[in-house]
């Protein structure tokens, strides 16, 4: 693999990766929620259900903020609206996508100074899209009815190639990965593990599969680096893999990309009889496949280091929605149509007459006359009070720290 200039050692990581997360965790309220599903989900045991409608036993997100959702494309290229990180999914409760999706838009809300009423209608919209969804009506996908931010982000992911993903992720389109900010030199334990993970034959047949007709192609490991990225999975086993497929020996006739990410224990509550697969990985994959088939289609769960890691064949089309102001007419349109993206993952597990009883109860929990359910509207309320307070104690802390160093 290729050698590059100095980056920090294995063992320095930890404390920049840290500071990073900081740093991003203080920029806005809307990042520190994306960056703090811990909390939420301290909140959500803290209150228990009570009062919270009881979904049949369906995969869920586990963390379905905004930063979450986006355009996302099938092997065959296909490209569509999904949820495209499944890190925390597990078998649930799907009222519990549906109070974390309402607070990343109430956030959102806020950071485009809309006022309190917007936020109550957008709820009301992102329950209406679900609903509609969960019970068969209607295409959310159409683009007659796509609001402008979400057909703007679509039209731009459809027309993206290698070469846009290269420059966006590795700054380049020669084959290798150059060190720098985001991108870092593995220790030689790392590069002999990565080696050897994809030599195996699992990962060779994904990496075939999804780039060449020839099952027999070669496969080769071009070259690797640590991946600083995210905000919640920071601090975890992150790499970029630099993948040759076909040709002759460092001549390959097309290149891949593959996002390899450490699989922890999610913060998620899974239902106490769901049965899932035992292995992170493993259980993170199945929720792909069942949420969002388009990425699930082009992941594989693996050992990396005696650690569950998930690999991720990253293509140009995948983009996370950047929501950062709207007027309130498309932030109400956003909302219905987000909330009919994960209406449809959740009620595509679900048999006609099990979307039809939850469909049925949700309507019975929400009241005429109130702009939002009232079981969803309290724990907004509750969230965005608890989550405003947080975030501005991060800040204190954050600038007591930059102050004394």
């Amino acid at each position: 693999m290729v050698k590059h200039a100095a980056s920090p050692s294995p063992a320095d990581r930890q404390a920049l990766l840290a500071d990073h997360r900081r740093l991003k965790m203080a920029r806005s309220a809307h990042a520190y929620v994306r960056g703090s599903t811990e909390k939420f989900y301290q909140w959500l045991e803290a209150r228990g259900d009570h009062g919270l409608p009881r979904g049949p036993p369906v995969w869920i997100c586990g963390d379905c903020h905004l930063g979450n959702l986006g355009p996302v494309a099938s092997a065959a290229g296909e490209v569509e609206v999904q949820i495209r990180d499944l890190d925390q999914t597990v078998i649930g409760n799907p009222a519990h996508d549906l109070i974390r999706l309402g607070l990343s838009l109430a956030t959102a809300a806020r950071g485009s100074d809309l006022p309190g009423v917007t936020t109550a209608s957008m709820l009301e919209e992102m329950m209406a899209g679900y609903q509609a969804a969960v019970g068969g009506e209607g295409e959310a996908g159409g683009p007659s009815k796509r609001p402008r931010a979400i057909d703007a982000a679509l039209n731009r992911s459809v027309a993206r190639r290698w070469r846009d993903l290269a420059e966006e992720r590795i700054e380049d389109v020669l084959p290798a990965i150059p060190r720098g900010r985001r991108f870092w030199d593995l220790g030689e334990d790392e590069s002999a593990a990565l080696a050897e993970l994809f030599s195996t034959e699992d990962v060779q047949r994904m990496v075939t599969a999804l780039k060449s007709r020839d099952t027999d192609a070669e496969v080769s490991l071009i070259d690797a680096a640590y991946w600083m990225k995210g905000c919640s999975s920071l601090g975890r086993l992150r790499y970029a893999a630099l993948v040759g497929v076909g040709g002759s020996p460092g001549r390959a006739e097309e290149l891949c990309l593959i996002d390899v990410k450490e699989a922890v224990q999610p913060a998620a509550p899974r239902y106490p009889d769901a049965v899932m697969p035992r292995v992170n990985a493993e259980r993170v994959v199945a929720g792909a496949r069942a949420l969002s088939p388009h990425l699930g289609e082009r992941m594989l769960a693996g050992r990396l280091l005696g650690r569950s890691v998930v690999l991720r064949e990253l293509r140009p089309q995948d983009l996370k929605l950047e929501i950062d102001t709207l007027s309130r007419e498309e932030a109400k349109a956003a909302s219905h149509y987000l909330g009919a993206v994960v209406g449809r993952a959740h009620g595509g597990q679900m048999a006609p007459e099990v979307g039809a009883e939850w469909r049925a109860d949700l309507f019975r929990r929400w009241p005429k006359g109130l702009d939002a359910p009232f079981w969803l509207w309290s724990s907004i309320v509750d969230l965005v009070a608890s989550h405003e307070a947080a975030y501005l104690e991060h800040c204190r802390r954050y600038a007591l720290a930059e102050h004394a160093a």
